[in-house]
């Protein structure tokens, strides 16, 4: 750090991103991409909307937020869309957390929280999983704090029932509990429809994961309208530009092709669970993920050892220093052809 560098952020621990390696062709499964590219429409209206660029954005990006009312069956007023869903996450840790309202979030998770967090110089409090890496929620009710918490959990995959999250929000009416849902879409039910009886819900998707848009960076929040009032003040003061035109219109051809979504989440479930059967033949554990990753492990070797040797034979997976999890690996999901590749390599190495 130069010696001009802010002494707020001297203890800033940087978020670090899945690697993205050049040095050779990988079959790439470690930051949870989609295997199949976007849609024709998507590809379609990147390209007509290209021409267009010397023009500003529309800041209210009201063609891309009547289309997701209308999915998500919610009113124009109840959607924010923002770079990314780690934007909309941004919004929310500076908008409903502070000395009075600490943030609160499991041990393991996204790793994005704490330095959300720490950048943001907002007191938070890292509850620890349990010994199965589920989620208790009886220690999140009524904690008086800021509640964080993705849903399948990251990287664990475990997905908390609507019913468990619905006691958090019960008993927790004075604070905003965040239902981070980047991987809802590959198992578990969305709290969506929750935002009309419980105001203290915030929704956070993304269309990086299912809608193969990762490199698109667009995510919105689904909530309140005094909630979406809230973020959007945070928004208009820090970038009303955020979503660009390629982006916006991209959005709006993924949402017009639902179907195609839908398809492609089936196809990875079954590509999940055919993994998840194999990986068990040749002796891994396996949490129960409703994500589009497994997170497993091997009593046959640790989970750095295999991490760097499927690297070796040109497969990327991703692995964690944390202790509690040390001996584990987060796999994405990918094409059947894919999984195959990491299955005859992991054979390998065993």
């Amino acid at each position: 750090m130069s010696r001009f560098f802010s002494e707020k952020y001297k203890d800033l621990e940087p978020y670090a991103p899945g690697e993205q390696p050049r040095d050779q062709v990988y079959v790439k499964l470690n930051t949870n991409e989609s295997p199949f590219p976007p849609c024709e429409d998507v590809i379609k209206a990147c390209a007509e909307t290209a021409p267009t660029l010397r023009l500003y954005p529309d800041p209210d990006c009201r063609d891309l937020i009547k289309k997701l009312s209308e999915v998500y069956g919610v009113c124009e007023d109840e959607v924010t869309v923002n770079n990314g869903s780690d934007e909309t996450l941004n919004f929310a840790f500076m908008a409903y957390c502070d000395e009075g309202h600490p943030a609160v979030f499991p041990d393991i998770t996204y790793g994005f929280y704490p330095v959300f967090a720490q950048i943001n110089g907002l007191p938070y409090e890292e509850i620890p999983l349990e010994s199965d890496f589920s989620i208790d929620v009886n220690k999140y009710k009524g904690i008086g704090k800021t509640i964080f918490i993705a849903n399948p959990n990251a990287p664990t995959g475990i997905a908390l029932t609507l019913s468990q999250i619905e006691e958090i929000l019960v008993s927790n009416p004075d604070n905003v509990v965040v239902i981070d849902e980047a991987y809802v879409d590959f198992g578990t039910e969305s709290t969506v429809d929750l935002i009309h009886t419980h105001k203290n819900l915030l929704v956070v998707q993304t269309f990086s994961k299912s809608r193969s848009m990762a490199g698109a960076r667009l995510g919105f929040g689904i909530a309140d309208k005094s909630i979406i009032s809230d973020l959007n003040a945070i928004k208009y003061s820090t970038n009303p530009y955020n979503i660009n035109r390629i982006t916006a219109s991209a959005g709006v051809a993924a949402l017009n092709n639902e179907s195609y979504t839908r398809n492609n989440c089936r196809a990875i479930i079954e590509n999940r669970e055919y993994t998840v059967k194999k990986l068990k033949e040749l002796g891994f554990a396996c949490t129960d993920s409703k994500a589009n990753f497994i997170f497993a492990k091997s009593d046959k070797i640790g989970g750095r050892e295999l991490y760097l040797e499927l690297k070796k034979r040109g497969v990327l997976i991703r692995h964690f220093e944390k202790e509690r999890i040390k001996d584990f690996n987060r796999i994405t999901v990918g094409s059947r052809e894919q999984m195959d590749a990491l299955l005859e390599r992991i054979g390998e190495i065993l």
